[in-house]
């Protein structure tokens, strides 16, 4: 009997420490934006993304991951089939740099290098800290405020639903991360790794639309570019609402109610530091 219980303690110790460890690698994919200029889900404009990934595996099911990424965004009203949008006929752009912290979980055992366990789908949860700056091209007739046709426009700066100076928008907020993915060994060292995480963000300005159009002569006392300002915010609509130019103080802009979401999704390769290569007992280890 006491064989048999040191036997299965060694078992448990050697498939405990054969997943034990670090692995570190690259991703590589695409980001996506989800909100006011994007309220159908449209996946027409894909950005290249990628990262450097660490994860620590606590056992054959669980694990912790930190990683930093980057990601680029964009939407168009242009790009819309609803009339709204269409006549709102904004635009944006903007970078993203992204540290994410999640723990995962592994639906089957997962074990480098053995013959049965080497691969699973996994579910992901955690927080991410984010940077975003949107920005928009200013497309008028003639030059603007100094600024020439076809530049590109920070728009937090302009104050484009009313902001008065001082009281823009945070532009690094945190995010709710969640998704799922799925790895598989290539050999004892290497894994592959492709996810798609939504990160659902604590923020409405990712795109820099959220509430109303505000009262254009409060751009004239709080901002130096009045005229940019008031131009980015409104300038390019395209309809008459109610009678009144779109635009008009008080019109529906963006919908509040919702904050804003952007989705990172690719294919990583990383490197499993484990030095332990003792198979658990009936593990069906392979060779590299």
């Amino acid at each position: 009997m006491v064989i048999t219980a040191s036997l299965l303690f060694t078992a448990t110790v050697s498939g405990q420490s054969l997943m034990r460890g670090w692995e570190v690698g690259p991703w590589a994919g695409v980001s996506y934006y989800f909100g006011d200029l994007n309220t159908n889900y449209r996946l027409n404009r894909p950005n290249a993304a990628g990262g450097f990934l660490a994860r620590y595996n606590f056992n054959e099911r669980l694990s912790f991951s930190v990683s930093g990424n980057y990601g680029k965004i964009a939407a168009y009203d242009s790009d819309s089939r609803n009339p709204f949008e269409q006549d709102r006929n904004l635009s944006f752009q903007s970078d993203i740099w992204d540290g994410t912290a999640l723990f995962e979980f592994n639906f089957l055992p997962y074990f480098h290098g053995s013959r049965d366990n080497f691969f699973t789908p996994y579910l992901f949860g955690g927080l991410s800290i984010f940077n975003f700056n949107p920005k928009a091209v200013y497309d008028g007739p003639t030059q603007l405020n100094g600024v020439n046709p076809g530049e590109l426009v920070e728009l937090r700066p302009l104050g484009t639903e009313g902001q008065f100076k001082g009281e823009e928008y945070f532009t690094v907020t945190a995010a709710f991360t969640y998704g799922m993915g799925f790895k598989f060994d290539l050999n004892y060292e290497w894994s592959m790794n492709i996810h798609a995480g939504i990160r659902s963000t604590y923020t409405d300005y990712l795109d820099d639309v959220s509430t109303v159009y505000p009262d254009r002569t409060d751009y004239i006392s709080t901002r130096p570019q009045s005229d940019l300002a008031v131009y980015m915010s409104s300038g390019k609509s395209l309809a008459i609402d109610g009678g009144k130019p779109l635009g008009t103080k008080g019109q529906q802009r963006g919908d509040s109610g919702n904050n804003d979401v952007y989705l990172f999704a690719g294919v990583g390769i990383l490197y499993y530091f484990g030095d332990v290569r003792c198979p658990s007992y009936g593990s069906g280890t392979r060779r590299k």
